[in-house]
């Protein structure tokens, strides 16, 4: 039986605007966010940034979901993510919108 891994994850109340904006300041937990918010699924973590290593990843995501830009759990042997749109826009209303579309321009 694979033991099952709980993660905290910051409530919609306590999100902390440097801590989202600091997050947000790598450009690859950049990329991360811009695939989450393009993904109507939850995707596994192994499936992100193919060409850094895994405890670089595992960094990343850790930075995300503590600042509260990310749900994390456990399935099976993946551990999967998501955004949490929805809290960020309620808490931050209109920022990930401008910080996503500002990064879309950027690429262009």
């Amino acid at each position: 039986m694979i033991p099952s891994v709980s993660f905290e994850h910051p409530d919609r109340g306590s999100l902390d605007i440097s801590a989202v904006l600091h997050a947000l300041s790598d450009p690859q937990r950049l990329g991360m966010v811009a695939e989450l918010a393009t993904s109507d699924e939850p995707r596994p973590c192994g499936s992100f940034a193919p060409g850094i290593s895994k405890s670089t990843r595992t960094h990343h995501f850790r930075v995300l979901r503590e600042a509260g830009l990310i749900e994390q759990w456990k399935e099976g042997t993946c551990k999967m993510s998501r955004l949490r749109r929805e809290d960020i826009d309620a808490r931050f209303p209109g920022l990930l919108d401008s910080v996503l579309s500002s990064q879309a321009v950027a690429q262009v």
